[in-house]
């Protein structure tokens, strides 16, 4: 009886209708391997080129972080909406937040970035003009009795990836 099994199966191999049948199911296996494994083709790219910062120091996660990406000392820092050449508004999620520039041209940049806890879209300041919320620069650059110059807050920008930090004053 086995006999009989193994010259029926090898006869079953010799039509053609069933080699076609096995060759379509082998090719349609290669392809659920193909395609299984595609998403791991296709997003094994490298990170973002761009400028990613990250900012800490953040008091708490009220309201948004408002970052501005200037390529000029005009309107720096605080006509941001009018003269910064990038800006990302982001929530804060448990006192953490980032901002990511990308597609960014190679050149010299200065960021300034607000905690603007009640969403008002502009830093808030008591009437002596000091700030009530959190605010900061690139390079952490120091406000003493005003804000930073553009010079001192500037870095280069190469056009590759470049990851920063950012302290956060309130």
């Amino acid at each position: 009886m086995r006999d009989s099994t193994i010259q029926k199966s090898a006869a079953t191999i010799r039509d053609p209708r069933i080699r076609i049948r096995m060759r379509v199911r082998s090719a349609a296996w290669f392809a659920v391997l193909v395609f299984v494994n595609l998403p791991v083709l296709a997003f094994a790219q490298p990170p973002c080129s761009g400028i990613h910062m990250k900012i800490l120091n953040i008091k708490n996660s009220t309201g948004t972080i408002a970052c501005a990406l200037f390529e000029s000392p005009e309107g720096f820092p605080k006509d941001y909406l009018h003269f910064a050449t990038n800006i990302v508004s982001i929530r804060i999620r448990e006192s953490q937040a980032s901002c990511h520039f990308t597609d960014i041209p190679p050149g010299n940049y200065a960021i300034a970035v607000v905690h603007d806890e009640n969403m008002n879209g502009i830093l808030d300041t008591n009437w002596m003009g000091v700030p009530r919320e959190g605010f900061g620069f690139s390079n952490n650059a120091k406000a003493l009795l005003s804000a930073p110059s553009f010079s001192a807050a500037s870095f280069q920008y190469d056009g590759q990836s470049i990851d920063m930090a950012l302290k956060l004053n309130y």
